[in-house]
């Protein structure tokens, strides 16, 4: 049934008609934050209406806003708050039949369509400022980068940067379930766990997987036994990623070849099923070039987790990584090609992208596993510290005047931008709040 004499404001009443049309999650938007004209407010069956409390929103299953507080008419009532789009889709939902939503006093719907349910109803098609559904739509219906790209140069400052934070600590934490999972996989061992992200960084995006799968193929344990002996790590990583296949002319890939067929034998060795790319892409980054530099940084470095987790700062950690491979590849990028010399180390760039995608997550993951405050921190200061990222999003973002000047920033924008701007989140998004609600500035 419909609700009578209700009394709203002529400035705020209007149909809706947009193309982006409602949607709960604007609807749960608009309660939460009580966008709405509540004057005279009353129900469906026309008995006084006061909110006390919206609740709050709920993540999980069951009512859209638990622990609210109403009153109708002299009576005080106290539970949950279910919202649709309209008043029959309570019954279409099957929530007559869901103990869940027992404790439920008030059923809130855009449009009331007189299904009656036995629960107090609220319609609020008509009580919407309409400047605040304009906004959506424009949002919604933005063709740019992303959907505030008119207005989000105009953002307060402290609006940007919590929302920043927000962003990095989101992004981190959904590491930390990666590299959780990685660790569930080595059974609970940091250092293994640590080599096989490291190594998976050094096949950059292209040879990623290929380098995870030979460092899962050699555990720690063996590395341990051939960190001294630099050409042993190399055959071992080079003859795991198929890379010693060849009938190579030069004593030294010849050399590699025979001391792989011997540890290959020795430890039941399976080479890995895939083969590493070398097209399209930068001799530096060449799987043997890469292959001879985590080598090298195996035979230099010993529980490399440990001495990465206790450093004292981004700089003393950035050591650990700074390593030059063997004098051969001085003057080769692959076997039996000779090059002009040129010592073959990771370039800075390199190295902040280690920081970046495999210590800072893992620092995190360590600390949020053992409940450790400090090393969650050191991830979050690293990344300060660390230079930002340039790629297409980040340069966007520039462009748009939003700040990127270290990692701490690049994170959280790619954060934003996949996670909240590709999929139009922006009720979600604090920006976003902040346009709808006209508080931008």
């Amino acid at each position: 049934m419909n609700p009578v004499n209700k009394q709203t404001s002529t400035a705020l009443s209007f149909n809706f008609t947009a193309k982006t049309g409602i949607s709960e999650r604007l609807l749960q938007f608009i309660w939460q934050f009580q966008h709405f004209n509540k004057a005279e407010l009353i129900t469906s069956t026309a008995e006084v209406l006061q909110i006390i409390s919206p609740g709050q929103m709920n993540m999980n299953q069951g009512p859209d806003f638990l622990d609210a507080k109403i009153r109708i008419g002299d009576t005080t009532w106290a539970g949950n708050v279910e919202l649709h789009l309209k008043t029959s889709d309570w019954k279409k939902h099957n929530h007559d039949n869901d103990d869940n939503y027992r404790n439920v006093i008030l059923h809130v719907v855009w449009e009331d369509d007189g299904i009656q349910n036995f629960i107090p109803v609220l319609e609020l098609k008509q009580r919407v400022p309409k400047i605040l559904l304009e906004r959506y739509e424009n949002l919604m219906l933005a063709p740019g980068f992303v959907p505030c790209e008119k207005s989000i140069h105009v953002a307060r400052d402290i609006v940007l940067k919590s929302w920043k934070e927000r962003m990095l600590a989101e992004r981190l934490l959904k590491k930390s379930k990666t590299v959780d999972n990685y660790l569930e996989q080595s059974g609970y061992h940091w250092e293994e766990t640590f080599w096989w992200l490291i190594a998976r960084n050094f096949g950059i995006k292209v040879n990623a997987d290929a380098f995870e799968q030979m460092a899962r193929s050699i555990p720690v344990s063996i590395l341990s036994r051939h960190k001294n002996q630099i050409h042993q790590l190399e055959a071992l990583f080079l003859g795991q990623l198929n890379l010693l296949r060849g009938n190579f002319k030069e004593g030294y890939p010849k050399m590699l070849k025979k001391e792989y067929k011997f540890y290959k034998k020795k430890y039941d060795l399976r080479p890995i099923s895939a083969v590493p790319f070398f097209l399209r892409m930068r001799p530096g980054n060449f799987p043997t070039i890469r292959s001879a530099q985590l080598a090298m940084l195996v035979h230099e470095s010993e529980h490399l987790f440990s001495k990465v987790k206790e450093a004292s700062s981004v700089v003393e950690a950035r050591r650990c990584f700074d390593v030059v491979a063997n004098d051969y590849w001085h003057y080769h990028y692959r076997f039996d090609e000779e090059s002009p010399f040129m010592r073959k180390k990771p370039g800075v760039n390199m190295i902040d992208n280690i920081i970046i995608n495999t210590v800072a997550p893992v620092l995190f993951a360590f600390g949020q596993y053992h409940k450790e405050e400090k090393y969650k921190q050191k991830a979050l200061k690293w990344l300060e510290e660390t230079s930002a990222e340039n790629n297409s999003i980040t340069k966007n973002f520039q462009r748009l005047g939003l700040e990127n000047k270290t990692a701490f920033d690049s994170q959280a924008l790619l954060e934003l931008k996949n996670e909240y701007c590709h999929n139009k989140r922006c009720l979600d998004c604090a920006i976003g709040n902040a346009i709808l609600k006209g508080s931008l500035v």
